[in-house]
């Protein structure tokens, strides 16, 4: 599994790295996996919450 970032639509909330510390962000709250963050096995689930909680659905699962 990978997940992505759609260009331009993260919004700096930041919630998707308090539901996974796999989803990373930058200083200012902003999402920095582009262009896409390889999912280790297992962990899958904890992405997953991490994707559904962003509001401007920015992060996609692919």
């Amino acid at each position: 599994m990978k997940a992505g970032l759609k260009e331009g639509a993260c919004q700096g909330h930041a919630r998707c790295e308090a539901m996974s510390a796999l989803l990373t962000v930058d200083d200012d709250g902003y999402s920095d996996i582009a262009p896409a963050l390889d999912v280790p096995e297992g962990r899958e689930a904890e992405v997953r919450r991490g994707i559904a909680a962003c509001p401007e659905q920015a992060l996609f699962e692919f």
